[in-house]
């Protein structure tokens, strides 16, 4: 017989019911909120335990198209590859649940959860992790903790908890946190830009762009409000639970533990041994040095001893490594590549250094470097994506792509497909640029990080990289961005918090957190808490330390900025404005006078029906010059609809042959537009100038000057004109 409990919690309903649906999991839920349901499933298998010293657990998040009552998209009807957002969300939980499990649970765990049913109202990335969280905590794994999602968002200076999709699209702040009812787990924020319109005048209006940058007092009291809810929410999760949990199960958490006299032996006599291989780890991500050290003592001290093995010693030297490693920062305030906790590494920045590429930023930061790629299409040229809960499919137009190749921390590994970490960085990267770009610009940029090295840091030197090469490929942004790693090490009652980390601090250190940000404020954060829990005043601090590297970095990331050439591959765009009642001239029936235009100048155009804007932008200069002088001399000797409803006709003014004279209205780089006598314009190219070759319109014609032509060609909307002296 099922069990059901029902919460009233921030004003909605929520049910969970267990014992109804997968009863041979260890543990199962079916979780309701509004019309949203997710089942949620916690399978374990305590006969298969692994040999290594770590927690097998899978996290799956799976929506179903059926839950929309919709059909997959594309050509095979069934669900297939995961999207971004499922595999993002999968990785949401694993890094919420994940400290949950106790050290020495070496048992293979999987974690499903599947949307049945969906809302757009409801934040499906929140229930997923609370639903995931409630199998979890009445399952028969010795857990009994209640983790939960909230989502935090903040309209007009106050505060929404877990807004519905429509108060997401007005909000400025977008702000996740995991956690339980007393600690922080983890979190996740990106500050949403929007556009506001600012009186410039009496009566006179403009249009500003607002990156809604957080600072570091408004993030904490967000937070604040994100743990209150939490601690609320999981007080009632557990309270309400308590009566359909399942009795535990009494597994063994495994001991990974070392003969005590070997570690005592590597601290006593290989200290310094151990000191000169941190300061080579300081370099490199790869422990190649320690695994060498291991060999050295395993072949002096205990070539003898079959009992001891290689990975024990080897186990016995990172421990030392670490308490060497963590004492330095602690106690002495150095740390093992000789810095002090808020240095920053060495920063070099090189930008467009590939010259058949829009724009390029090699941006490198101690042993860690990233070369940024940018490149800039077309509106319809972007990503296009299905959201479950939208009938139709949506267009992304800014996307940041990472890659993490081997040969970045010295492995020999050929490149497979995307990860889910690769993903997750790529995911941050875009949180941390995307309010920076100008609302008004619509074409589609892809930003590719390919890592060269990596010790650590590597998703903050794709921000830094990412904005440089924004900024070099000439897309509007109201301000570069700059990230910075930060860690944190606790002993004790002491703590240390570090700037720009590397990968040796990330490994042996208690907390991890990405910062990224303008000069104004926090664009971007994502932070995991291993140590359970930190105090909000200590990440006060730590934002505010985070803060002086964010500027450091930025004033260096400026002085580049200066530097910047354009590439000779960007593509020139071309903007202008014509009267909106002519944009149909343009357009032509059935579109054929703009795909004429397009055809014959191999260029790309987007107008606007409501405005009258015309972008015009193609590979060649002159080609897209051409083709704007076109469409205005289409504009302008088309009457606007508001005039009069009709347009000159050419075919009925002009004939073929006929001779006329004219005035040299402007002078272009490929002819002169010659104002005709019965009205409308005509073009002269250069071409049929003179019988002979002309160089510069400008030598042969001036702006004003009487000219004798003849009509070579005539059409309705348009006229080709000749010289009488060819």
């Amino acid at each position: 017989m099922s069990t059901v409990c029902e919460f009233e919690l921030n004003g909605k309903d929520e049910i969970f019911e267990f014992n109804k649906v997968a009863k041979q999991a260890n543990g199962s839920v079916l979780a309701r909120l509004g019309n949203a349901v997710v089942l949620a499933t916690v399978v374990s298998e305590f006969d298969n335990p692994v040999e290594e010293d770590f927690t097998p657990l899978t996290v799956q998040y799976v929506e179903k198209t059926y839950a929309a009552a919709k059909l997959p998209g594309g050509f095979i009807k069934r669900e297939a590859k995961p999207s971004e957002f499922e595999t993002l969300t999968s990785r949401v939980i694993d890094r919420s649940l994940r400290p949950l499990f106790p050290k020495g649970y070496v048992y293979p765990t999987t974690i499903t959860v599947m949307v049945l049913s969906a809302d757009r109202d409801v934040d499906l990335q929140a229930l997923a992790l609370n639903a995931a969280s409630a199998a979890l905590y009445t399952s028969n794994l010795p857990i009994k903790k209640s983790i939960a999602g909230v989502r935090i968002g903040k309209i007009n200076n106050e505060y929404i908890v877990n807004p519905t999709a429509d108060q997401m699209q007005e909000s400025t702040l977008d702000l996740y946190v995991a956690g339980s009812k007393d600690e922080l787990l983890m979190i996740e924020m990106k500050s949403i830009s929007s556009e506001e319109m600012v009186e410039v005048d009496i009566e006179a209006f403009t249009k500003i762009h607002k990156t809604n940058e957080v600072n570091e007092d408004d993030l904490v009291e967000a937070i604040e409000v994100a743990q209150n809810v939490l601690k609320e929410v999981n007080t009632t999760y557990e309270n309400g639970f308590e009566t359909v949990c399942k009795e535990q199960k009494s597994v063994e958490l495994v001991e990974f533990t070392i003969d005590e006299a070997i570690i005592n032996n590597v601290r006593t006599n290989y200290n310094a041994n151990v000191k000169d291989a941190i300061k080579k780890l300081a370099k490199s991500e790869r422990a190649v040095e320690l695994k060498e050290l291991a060999k050295y003592i395993l072949e002096k001290e205990y070539k003898e001893n079959e009992d001891i093995n290689l990975a024990q010693v080897y186990e016995a030297v990172s421990i030392v490594k670490k308490e060497i490693v963590r004492k330095m920062i602690v106690e002495d305030k150095v740390r093992a590549d000789g810095r002090g906790l808020k240095d920053v590494r060495p920063i070099s920045i090189e930008t467009n250094i590939l010259p058949s590429t829009h724009s390029s930023c090699l941006f490198t930061r101690g042993e860690t470097q990233a070369l940024v790629v940018g490149t800039i299409a077309g509106p319809k040229d972007g990503q296009m994506y299905e959201v479950l809960t939208d009938k139709s499919t949506s267009m992304e137009n800014f996307m940041v792509h990472y890659n993490f190749p081997g040969f970045s921390v010295g492995e020999a590994k050929p490149m497979f497909g995307v990860g889910r970490r690769e993903l997750g960085h790529g995911n941050l990267g875009k949180k941390a640029l995307e309010a920076t770009i100008d609302k008004d610009f619509n074409e589609t940029i892809r930003l590719v990080s390919e890592i060269l090295e990596s010790n650590g840091s590597s998703s903050m030197a794709t921000v830094c990289g990412g904005s440089l090469a924004l900024k070099a490929a000439g897309i509007p942004i109201s301000g570069l961005v700059a990230g910075v790693a930060m860690g944190m090490v606790v002993e004790d009652n002491n703590y240390s918090v570090l700037t720009d980390i590397m990968g040796l601090e990330d490994h042996d250190g208690d907390m991890d957190f990405k910062v990224a940000g303008t000069s104004e404020g926090i664009t971007a954060l994502q932070m995991d808490i291993k140590l359970g829990g930190i105090e909000l005043s200590v990440l006060k601090e730590a934002l505010l330390q985070a803060k002086e590297g964010r500027l450091h970095i930025l004033n260096l990331m400026e002085e580049a900025a200066k530097e910047i050439v354009p590439s000779d591959a960007l593509p020139l765009v071309e903007q202008f404005a014509i009267d909106p009642g002519k944009i149909m001239v343009v357009i032509g029936k059935a579109g054929s006078t703009i795909k004429e235009i397009i055809e014959k100048f191999s260029v790309s155009i987007d107008l606007d029906r409501d405005s009258g804007n015309v972008k015009v932008s193609g590979e060649h200069k002159q080609n897209v010059l051409d083709a704007c002088e076109h469409i205005k001399t289409i504009s302008n000797n088309a009457t606007s609809r508001k005039e009069s409803g009709k347009n000159i006709d050419f075919g009925k003014l002009y004939t073929p042959e006929e001779v006329l004279e004219g005035k040299v209205e402007r002078i272009t780089d490929f002819g002169a537009f010659i104002s005709l006598p019965k009205g409308g314009e005509g073009l002269l190219h250069i071409s049929k100038i003179s019988k002979e070759r002309v160089k510069n319109v400008s030598d042969v014609l001036s702006v004003g000057e009487e000219v004798k032509i003849k009509v070579l060609n005539v059409k309705k909307d348009r006229i080709e004109l000749a010289s009488t002296l060819l």
